[in-house]
C-alpha cells in the first residue's frame, strides 16, 4: 500500500471520529465508565488480596511441649520441628516468656495473681509456608515426640483462602463483563458510522478496493476511541486512586487498612488499561465491519 493511501485512509479514520461526534463521545464516556470500574475494582481486589495474605501469615500454630522434659529437651524439638516440609519459622517460648505473656494479657485480674512459670509449658509459635496444608501439618506436629497437645485455627486460616478465592473470580468475572460491555458500546459506534456510508463502501467493494482498504479507516476510528477511553480512564483512575487514600489515611488512625501506592502498580495499569483500550476498540470496530464487506 502506497504512502499517500495510507495517509489518507488514516485522515477518513480520525475523520470518522467527528463526523459522528455525539456517538464517538457517547462510546468514550462508556469505555472510560467501564475501565474505570474494572481498574477500581482491580485494585481494591489487589489490596485486599495483600491484607488477606498478610492476615493469612498470623495464622499460627502453638505447640505445647511436655512439662516433665529440661529445657535443652525441650529446645531440641524445635529442629525435628523445623525439619518438616510446611514450616517457614518456629519461635520457641519458654514458661517464663510465656508468663510474662499471660501476665499482661490478663493485668488486673486477681483470680490469675498466683499462677507461676511452672504452672505452665514450653512452647513453640510455628508459623507455616502454605496455610492450606494446616490440617496436615498440624497432624504432622502432633506427631513429634515430646509434643502434649497443639492449637490451631481451621477455620480462620480456610476462611482467609477461601476470601482470596472468591476475590480472584469476582475480578475476572467483573473485567470480562466490562469489557465486553465497552466492545459492544465501540461496535455500534463504528456501525452507526458505515450505515451512513454503505453506499460509498459497496462502490468501492465495486472498482476494485480491496477489504484492508475499507477496513483500515474504521480500525483507526475504534483504536482511537478505545485508546482515548482507556487514556481518560487511567488519568482519572490515579487521581481518584491518591484521593482516597488520603482521604483513608486521616480517617484511619489505626492503620487497619494498608493500601499500596499507585506507582506500585503504575506499570501493570498502564499496561492493562492500554490493552483494553487497544482491545475494545480494534476488535469492536474490526468485528462490526465485516457483514458490511460481503457486498
Amino acid at each position: 500500500m502506497k504512502i499517500n493511501n495510507i495517509g489518507y485512509l488514516l485522515k477518513e479514520g480520525f475523520r470518522g471520529i467527528f463526523l459522528h461526534g455525539f456517538m464517538s463521545f457517547a462510546a468514550v464516556c462508556v469505555t472510560v465508565a467501564c475501565l474505570l470500574i474494572v481498574g477500581s475494582f482491580s485494585i481494591l481486589a489487589y489490596n485486599l488480596d495483600i491484607m488477606v495474605e498478610n492476615l493469612n501469615k498470623t495464622s499460627e500454630i502453638l505447640v505445647y511441649v511436655d512439662s516433665s522434659l529440661s529445657d535443652a529437651e525441650a529446645r531440641s524439638i524445635g529442629t525435628k520441628i523445623n525439619t518438616l516440609s510446611n514450616i517457614l519459622n518456629a519461635k520457641f517460648v519458654s514458661r517464663e516468656e510465656a508468663l510474662e505473656d499471660f501476665i499482661a494479657d490478663h493485668d488486673g485480674d486477681s483470680a490469675f495473681s498466683g499462677v507461676q512459670a511452672e504452672d505452665l509449658r514450653h512452647r513453640y509459635v510455628v508459623t507455616l509456608e502454605d496455610n492450606t496444608l494446616m490440617k496436615q501439618t498440624d497432624a504432622q506436629l502432633k506427631q513429634i515426640p515430646g509434643v502434649v497437645k497443639t492449637s490451631a485455627a481451621y477455620e480462620l486460616a480456610e476462611g482467609f483462602t477461601t476470601i482470596q478465592s472468591v476475590l480472584h473470580i469476582v475480578t475476572v468475572a467483573v473485567m470480562a463483563v466490562l469489557l465486553v460491555v465497552s466492545l459492544l458500546i465501540i461496535s455500534n459506534t463504528v456501525k452507526l458510522a458505515m450505515y451512513d456510508r454503505k453506499e460509498e463502501i459497496g462502490i468501492m467493494k465495486m472498482v476494485g478496493a480491496t477489504n484492508g482498504f475499507i477496513r483500515l479507516p474504521f480500525v483507526v476510528e475504534g483504536f482511537t476511541l478505545g485508546m482515548m477511553g482507556a487514556l481518560l480512564a487511567f488519568g482519572l483512575e490515579w487521581v481518584m486512586y491518591d484521593a482516597l487514600i488520603e482521604k483513608i489515611s486521616t480517617v484511619d488512625s489505626l492503620q487497619l487498612f494498608s493500601f499500596v501506592a499507585f506507582q506500585e502498580l503504575l506499570m501493570p495499569m498502564v499496561a492493562v488499561f492500554g490493552a483494553a483500550g487497544l482491545f475494545v476498540g480494534i476488535v469492536g470496530s474490526w468485528t462490526s465491519i465485516r457483514k458490511f464487506l460481503d457486498v
